[in-house]
């Protein structure tokens, strides 16, 4: 247990709040990962839902909106988890080794 006596500058983090401040980053990371991908489906299934005059827009014989969003999605979920992945690589493995 780290004991602060005035006069003197804190102790060193313990290794539960260096883990618990680890664990926040990745929460917010996953949250902010996940509000995207939320706004990207829910966005497209909105349009297709709402607008659908909108994605039969035509952008060059027999290749409408809908056939470039559609795949647009998908891509998206396949670049979010890259970004994951690159950031738990990079910062969250990093982490979990120097609390070790």
């Amino acid at each position: 247990m780290n004991v602060v006596i005035p006069g003197k500058p804190d102790p060193a983090p313990s290794v539960s709040a260096l883990a618990k401040k680890l664990a926040r980053k990745r929460l917010i990371v996953a949250l902010v990962l996940s509000a995207a991908m939320i706004v990207i489906y829910f966005g497209f299934m909105g349009l297709f839902a709402f607008d659908k005059p909108l994605l039969g827009t035509i952008l060059v014989p027999g290749l409408s909106l809908c056939i470039v969003l559609g795949p647009l999605v998908i891509i998206s979920s396949f670049a979010l988890c890259l970004v994951y992945v690159v950031w738990a690589n990079r910062v969250f493995d990093a982490g979990i080794r120097n609390l070790r």
